[in-house]
C-alpha cells in the first residue's frame, strides 16, 4: 500500500516538472514554473525518506543540509554574469552523482541482466563525461583558463581511442559487471569530458553546456531504468529532451553545425578570431552628441548585449527608454538569441528591471524593422552585429544570422574599449562613417546620457 502511494506521489511530481517546463517557454510564467518544478522536487525526496526509509539516514540528512546551503548561498550570492558558469557547474554534479550511483548499483546487477547492464555502463560513461566537459566550461566561462580553443598534437587520434576504449569497457561490463572495470570507464569518461571541451572556443561555450546537459538527462533517465525508478526516468528524459533541442536551437542561431562547433578548431580551423584591439580611427562622441541623436530620433531600437549585463546598467537603460519614450519616441529591444551568454539571458536580466515584455522583440520579429529605424543604441553587444557574419566567408562567426543594426540610418555603440567581441573579431560596423561610439562603462555612459537627454 505504502509502494502505491508512493507511486501517485512519484506520478505528481513528474506532472509538476512538465508543467513546469512548459511554464519555463514565457518569462511571463517561468517564475512560477521554476517553483513548481522545485516543489516537485522536494515532494519526491520527502516521498523517498517516508515510504523507502533508506539506510545511512544521518549520513544522507547531512549530505543533503550541505546541498541545500551551497545551493542557496551559490544562487543567491551569484551575479548574472556569471550565471552559465553556475549553470555549469550544477549540471557537472547532476552528471557526476549519476555516474556515483551506477557506479555504487553494479554490485546489483546480475547475469543475465543485459539491459540493466548497458544502462549502468551508459550512465556511468556519459555522467563522467557530462562531470569532467562541465568543469572545463566553468573554468573557460570563469576565466580560470584561456577562453580560446586549446588543442595539441595527437588530440584527434586520443579522442577516437577514448571512444574506442570506453566503447570496448562498455562491453566488458556488460558481459562482466565488475566494480574496477566501471572505475576505469569512469575514468575514461572523465578523460573524454576534458577531450570534448578544450578545443572549444569561449564564445561557442554556453552550447556545450547545453549539450553536456543532455547527456546528464539522458544518465539520469538510464539511472531511473536501473533503479526501476520512473520519476529519474521522466524527469531525466526531460531534461534530455529540452537539452538536445536547446543545442540545436542555438547551433542554428549561429549558423552552424554541433560538429563544426564540438570539432571545428581539431579540424585546423577555429571558433575564435585574433582578440586583438584596432588602432584604426574610429568616430567618438560625447553624452551630448548621443543625446540630440536620441531625443529627435522618432524610432529607437536597442541591442543588449553581455557588456549591459557586466556594468549592472539594465536599471538605467530603462530609466533612458522611458525618458524617451515620453518625449514621443517609439523604442524596442532587439533580443539575439545567443545575446550574452546562454538564451534568455538578456530577456531575465531585462525583466529583473521591469522592462515590459512586450518591448522585447526577438532577432526574426525584428530585423524587417531596421530600414525603417532613425537610431539602433547597442549597449556592450558586438558579435551579434557584426556585418561581417554575412560579409567576410574567413569570419569564425560567418553564416550566424544576426541582428541587422547596420541598415539602420545611424548607430551609437556604447563600449568601454575596442577590444574586439568574444569571437575575437573586428566589427566593420565600428568604421562605418554612421556609426558614433561612446565610450566608458555601460552604467556611467548611460547615466550620463540620461542627464544630457532630459536637456535636449
Amino acid at each position: 500500500m505504502i509502494d502505491t502511494w508512493a507511486q501517485i506521489g512519484y506520478l505528481i511530481s513528474a506532472v509538476c516538472f512538465i508543467v513546469a517546463l512548459k511554464a519555463l517557454s514565457s518569462p511571463k510564467s517561468a517564475r512560477t514554473g521554476n517553483l513548481l518544478g522545485a516543489a516537485g522536487a522536494v515532494l519526491a525526496v520527502i516521498i523517498t525518506f517516508v515510504a523507502y526509509k533508506p539506510d545511512h539516514l544521518g549520513a544522507i540528512l547531512v549530505a543533503l543540509v550541505i546541498g541545500t546551503i551551497a545551493g542557496v548561498v551559490g544562487s543567491r550570492r551569484v551575479q548574472m554574469t556569471h550565471m552559465p558558469q553556475l549553470v555549469a557547474l550544477f549540471n557537472g554534479v547532476g552528471g557526476g552523482a549519476a555516474a556515483l550511483v551506477a557506479l555504487m548499483e553494479l554490485g546489483e546487477v546480475r547475469d543475465g541482466e543485459t539491459i540493466a547492464a548497458i544502462a549502468t555502463a551508459f550512465t556511468i560513461l556519459v555522467g563522467a563525461i557530462s562531470f569532467s566537459g562541465s568543469v572545463v566550461t566553468f573554468a573557460k566561462l570563469q576565466e580560470l583558463m584561456t577562453s580560446r580553443p586549446v588543442t595539441f598534437p595527437g588530440l584527434p587520434v586520443l579522442f577516437v581511442a577514448g571512444i574506442l576504449g570506453g566503447l570496448a569497457l562498455s562491453v566488458w561490463l556488460v558481459t562482466d559487471p565488475r566494480v574496477w572495470v566501471g572505475v576505469l570507464l569512469c575514468l575514461v569518461g572523465l578523460a573524454l569530458g576534458i577531450m570534448l571541451v578544450l578545443p572549444v572556443g569561449g564564445a561557442d561555450v554556453p552550447i556545450v553546456i547545453s549539450l553536456l546537459n543532455a547527456f546528464t538527462g539522458l544518465t539520469v533517465a538510464a539511472g531511473g531504468y536501473v533503479l526501476g525508478n520512473a520519476l529519474l526516468l521522466i524527469a531525466g528524459t526531460l531534461v534530455g529532451a529540452a537539452g538536445t533541442l536547446l543545442t540545436k536551437l542555438m547551433a542554428d542561431a549561429m549558423g552552424r553545425s554541433v560538429f563544426n562547433i564540438l570539432f571545428g578548431a581539431v579540424k585546423g580551423g577555429s571558433t575564435l578570431g585574433g582578440g586583438t584591439a584596432s588602432e584604426r580611427p574610429v568616430i567618438s562622441g560625447t553624452p551630448t552628441d548621443v543625446a540630440i541623436l536620441l531625443g529627435y530620433a522618432q524610432r529607437v531600437v536597442i541591442v543588449p548585449g553581455y557588456g549591459l549585463a557586466v556594468a549592472q546598467a539594465q536599471h538605467t537603460l530603462r530609466d533612458l527608454v522611458e525618458e524617451l519614450q515620453s518625449r514621443g519616441v517609439k523604442v524596442d529591444y532587439a533580443i539575439h538569441p545567443v545575446a550574452g551568454r546562454m538564451p534568455g539571458h538578456m530577456n531575465v536580466l531585462l525583466a529583473e528591471a521591469q522592462v515590459p515584455y512586450e518591448q522585447l522583440r526577438e532577432m526574426d520579429e525584428i530585423n524587417g524593422d531596421f530600414k525603417s529605424t532613425d537610431v539602433v543604441l547597442v549597449v556592450g553587444a558586438n558579435d551579434v552585429v557584426n556585418p561581417a557574419a554575412r560579409n567576410t566567408p574567413s569570419a569564425p562567426i560567418y553564416g550566424m544570422p544576426i541582428l541587422n543594426a547596420d541598415e539602420a540610418q545611424r548607430v551609437i555603440f556604447l563600449k568601454r574599449s575596442m577590444r574586439p567581441g568574444f569571437a575575437g573579431i573586428e566589427n566593420e560596423l565600428l568604421y562605418d562613417p554612421k556609426t558614433t561610439l561612446l565610450f566608458g562603462d555601460a552604467r556611467e555612459s548611460l547615466t550620463k546620457l540620461l542627464a544630457a537627454v532630459k536637456n535636449v
